[in-house]
């Protein structure tokens, strides 16, 4: 579920070995995980080697699975994303489809993305796995939230 955001900015689900040749073309310097559980050991030693800098978001979801990511998760990968500094970077979840698709939605809106837009990409990358309450989540989600330093990316 591999996807460019925007220019050095990327999203997906956790890759596999076969992946990593790749990733390392793109010469990530930060990863923004996720999911509640740790990445795999395969994975995380490749971040070691490869010496980027890894920040698990921790538990991200609410009270169960199928609730959408929190507020604070959603603010604090916002503030990864908005600092030039942890570029290239990569966004990514187990499957890269929800808790990624929200992010990435709460970005559209903070770029002024109409919602039929956001929505599109967002069911794109999810498939027939649509939640309902993500896309709700990303209506809903206050842009006033997100504090937006003075060196934001070009594309903000």
């Amino acid at each position: 579920n591999f996807g460019m955001i925007e220019e050095d900015l990327y999203r997906s689900g956790q890759p596999n070995e076969l992946n990593f040749p790749f990733l390392e073309k793109l010469g990530l310097k930060t990863i923004a995980w996720l999911a509640p559980e740790e990445p795999n050991q395969r994975f995380l030693d490749f971040i070691d080697d490869q010496e980027i800098q890894l920040h698990h978001l921790g538990v991200v979801s609410s009270v169960n699975a199928w609730d959408p990511i929190t507020e604070e998760a959603v603010l604090e990968a916002l503030d990864l994303i908005l600092q030039p500094s942890n570029y290239p970077m990569m966004i990514m979840c187990n499957l890269g489809r929800h808790r990624t698709g929200t992010i990435v939605g709460c970005l559209r809106k903070l770029q002024r993305w109409n919602l039929t837009s956001i929505f599109e990409e967002y069911r794109r990358y999810a498939g027939p796995k649509v939640r309902l309450l993500n896309e709700q989540f990303i209506e809903l989600f206050d842009t006033d939230l997100v504090r937006v330093p003075a060196n934001k990316p070009g594309w903000l």
